[in-house]
């Protein structure tokens, strides 16, 4: 199939990372038919990054209470989606959809090609999620995709010898689990405002928000800046304007690394060779213990030495 003028739709749901993650599958789309109209059928507050970054046309919310049912065997189908589908050429899925129900009443919309993709990897195979995500694409012709996700979006500003520069932190993730402890990180923004001249930059969502109140509270103002549950293209930006990033294993950290972040992440137990972010900029540390038994001057001393000179 050799669809140029014509459309595409990616189905795209979960979180931050998997969306991310699923980012050169778009990519290669893009690469292969340039001149293809590009949708994605997702979370808006989450794919609108792949907005921001040129790779597609269009977002549409997966959201729609109509989509459901779509999910029910022999349906009752909202007319305005089956109008919707049937404006495309090819369709690429990534829906949880075990009995093909939601692919069979698609079909009843359009004569579209439809390609099924795998919702989640298997934590135990080691073959990283972008590679997974990019094994459909086999059979548009795609193959020796470029597998790391990359995001080109505005800066924030410019850094210059003249400003200040500026680390961004997220110290929490969707799980406890993987959080080093809220003292280690009130320790380490210490010694970051007191040994270096770098400004920080406190990012996270609804999930960390007594946490970074808590941190940036013991801060000076004057060397701050927090960004809780901002728009993903604005903070997009602004981390593609810092030096640096430290976090967990997260959604944020897979966006600190698209945009081309250097990157040192605190490892808990989650499978490295299929979720951690893809960069050749990027220090992943680890403990046998657990993240509890990660000490402060080790982060910092891996901290000074990714971000060399900048520090």
């Amino acid at each position: 199939m050799t669809p140029l003028q014509g459309k595409i739709l990616v189905i795209r749901g979960g979180a931050i990372g998997d969306f991310i993650l699923t980012l050169p599958v778009l990519a290669a789309l893009r690469q292969q038919f340039p001149r293809t109209h590009l949708e994605v059928l997702g979370y808006p507050h989450i794919a609108q990054l792949a907005l921001a970054g040129g790779l597609v046309e269009r977002v549409q919310s997966i959201e729609a209470r109509a989509l459901a049912g779509f999910f029910a065997r022999s349906g009752t189908l909202s007319e305005d989606l089956v109008d919707y589908f049937s404006e495309f050429d090819l369709i690429i899925s990534y829906l949880y959809d075990p009995d093909l129900i939601f692919q069979m009443n698609v079909a009843r919309c359009t004569r579209a090609q439809f390609i099924c993709g795998v919702h989640r990897p298997d934590d135990t195979r080691d073959i990283h999620a972008t590679e997974v995500f990019l094994k459909p694409l086999e059979r548009l012709a795609i193959f020796d995709a470029d597998a790391v996700p990359r995001l080109d979006v505005p800066r924030a500003f410019e850094t210059t010898a003249d400003t200040a520069r500026w680390l961004a932190v997220h110290p929490g993730s969707g799980s406890e689990r993987k959080n080093w402890p809220e003292q280690n990180w009130a320790e380490l923004l210490r010694q970051i405002i007191h040994s270096t001249s770098l400004n920080l930059l406190i990012v996270g969502g609804e999930a960390e928000r007594g946490r970074l109140e808590r941190l940036a509270g013991a801060l000076p103002p004057d060397r701050l800046k927090l960004m809780q549950s901002v728009p993903l293209p604005e903070l997009a930006g602004w981390l593609a304007s810092c030096v640096g990033f430290v976090g967990h294993d997260s959604g944020i950290s897979h966006l600190a690394a698209a945009v081309g972040l250097r990157s040192l992440l605190l490892w808990s137990d989650t499978a490295e060779a299929v979720w951690c972010p893809r960069s050749k900029q990027l220090t992943v540390l680890r403990n046998s213990g657990g993240l509890k038994e990660l000490s402060v001057p080790v982060v910092f001393h891996n901290l000074k030495q990714l971000l060399g000179a900048d520090h």
